[in-house]
């Protein structure tokens, strides 16, 4: 008998905590971490990004719910008491990074930096994030795609049993998407710690680099799945999505159906305006002359943006502690060697 996994981790007493939420909130952890790590070794204080994350994830929330609301208004507009319910499903994940962008660009221009200096840190904690979360999708069983043998499973797969069974549902296997986009957002992570140390990059480059990579893997992974947004477009355009697509059929894949029968999947046709946008954007930066400051130069906030005094203060403070912290730590290590016994000469 196949038994899946159950999505509530424990309860303390009517209190139930679910996996969904602990992986998400260890998604932004992680995500968190990185960010603070490379802040780190350019002078900035870690309570920037904190604060940062304190504002983009509920924004992110928002921005998420709102996107799908304004797909699924029919849904809605004649029980507007259902928007608020995020528990009850349905929130997108390009509309997240919509919602916490806005906040972010709020909060960093206040605070006196470059935008695109401080997305640059965060791509490697947003793309880590996005694939630690879509194994709260496999916990709750959801956001998969069509479906499929457990030949294909089990034998084209290679798959280990608790990922088999957990896409069995309902008496039918079914693709583990979450699977596919997690593995390839593994890879973009590598990507970007490759690129960031590369001294080509330009700021905001890594930050595109990132939307590239995660719009190429969502275009190919969007079409298994039968939980997509659609709308009905015209012809050539679903002809050219279809056709974008195709080589995924020398794979054995086959796409899922439209859960609300229109013939684009909205996901889709953004990845691939978000990919033309994000190469665009490059190029034009670095024709015009506006990619001149590069990724390895210094963090320093705008001339005369707001916070700038505050900020410079802190990173100031920040760099001088972690100096002094570097230079006992040298001290204290000299003396332990001069003064051992027997370890000289």
């Amino acid at each position: 008998m196949l038994l899946a996994i159950n999505p509530i981790a424990f309860a303390i007493g009517p209190l139930q905590v679910h996996w969904y939420g602990i992986i998400l909130g260890t998604a932004a952890l992680v995500g968190l971490m990185l960010a603070i790590q490379e802040g780190k070794r350019f002078g900035m204080n870690p309570d920037f990004f904190m604060d940062l994350v304190l504002l983009g994830v509920p924004s992110a929330i928002i921005g998420a719910r709102i996107y799908y609301v304004a797909f699924k208004w029919e849904d809605y507009k004649d029980n507007l008491s259902e928007i608020y319910k995020v528990w009850h499903g349905g929130i997108a994940i390009y509309g997240a990074l919509i919602g916490a962008i806005i906040a972010a660009v709020i909060y960093v221009r206040r605070k006196g930096y470059s935008f695109w200096r401080i997305a640059d840190f965060c791509a490697p904690g947003l793309i880590v994030g996005q694939a630690i979360g879509r194994w709260g999708n496999f916990m709750n069983q959801e956001a998969h795609g069509g479906p499929v043998s457990e030949t294909f499973l089990r034998s084209g797969l290679h798959l280990p049993d608790f990922i088999v069974n957990q896409m069995y549902i309902e008496g039918q296997y079914y693709h583990p998407t979450f699977l596919y986009e997690s593995l390839w957002n593994i890879a973009g992570l590598l990507l970007l710690f490759w690129l960031r140390r590369r001294p080509f990059l330009r700021a905001g480059e890594l930050f595109m680099s990132y939307f590239i990579w995660y719009s190429i893997g969502r275009f190919f992974v969007e079409a298994l799945r039968t939980d997509s947004l659609d709308f009905t477009g015209p012809a050539w355009l679903a002809g050219l999505m279809n056709g974008l697509w195709s080589p995924m059929t020398w794979f054995g894949f086959e796409q899922g159906f439209m859960t609300y029968g229109g013939n684009v999947r909205i996901s889709q046709l953004l990845a691939v305006l978000i990919v033309i946008f994000a190469i665009a954007f490059i190029i034009y930066r670095r024709k015009t002359g506006l990619a001149s400051v590069r990724y390895a130069d210094p963090v320093e906030p705008l001339q005369g943006a707001g916070g700038n005094h505050t900020e410079t203060a802190e990173r100031q403070d920040f760099s001088a502690q972690e100096s002094i912290h570097a230079r006992e730590s040298d001290e204290q290590a000299a003396k332990d060697i001069v003064g051992k016994p027997g370890e000289q000469g």
